[in-house]
């Protein structure tokens, strides 16, 4: 998760709103797997956004499409890439660190404020990152319906049961 740290620094300094899903959340949630990437969902108000995709690029990370990170925040050029291209996130690579990935959603499968008033804060590294909670990360685990999507269903129930919240 170390690897992450600068990353999630970098999106608090920002002061644009994010929501951490996706395998990340699920190992800060408390389940040991691997994982390749971090997965987030944005708010899509366009300065805090711009914010976000400056700190992301001066972060030294790239976007893999070969357009402007900051097309993103354009709405018509995400509802074109989800017309034409089927894309479901927008994807920036670290070309000095290509461990490190990061996938921001292209649409909102939840409604982003109660998205935000269920997450979580969670301390990593001397920083916060801001998880999906167990509930809506299950949620969101059942659309993409994956098998390792599957498997991580059961044991965020199961961590969610310990805890209370199921």
């Amino acid at each position: 998760m170390a690897l992450f740290v600068p990353l999630f620094q970098a999106l608090n300094a920002s002061g644009g709103r994010y929501v951490v899903v996706g395998g990340v959340a699920t190992v800060l949630h408390g389940h040991a797997r691997l994982t390749a990437d971090v997965d987030v969902i944005v708010e899509f108000e366009r300065e805090g956004l711009t914010r976000l995709l400056d700190a992301v690029t001066e972060l030294g990370l790239r976007p893999r499409p070969p357009v402007a990170a900051k097309d993103f925040a354009d709405p018509a050029c995400r509802a074109a890439w989800i017309r034409d291209k089927g894309m479901r996130v927008f994807s920036f690579w670290d070309p000095n660190s290509p461990m490190r990935e990061l996938d921001l959603f292209v649409e909102h499968p939840i409604d982003f404020e109660e998205l935000w008033s269920r997450s979580v804060l969670v301390e990593i590294g001397g920083t916060e990152a801001r998880i999906a909670s167990i509930g809506d990360l299950i949620a969101l685990k059942r659309l993409a319906g994956r098998p390792q999507d599957l498997q991580d269903i059961q044991v965020l129930e199961s961590i969610a049961k310990r805890h209370g919240k199921a």
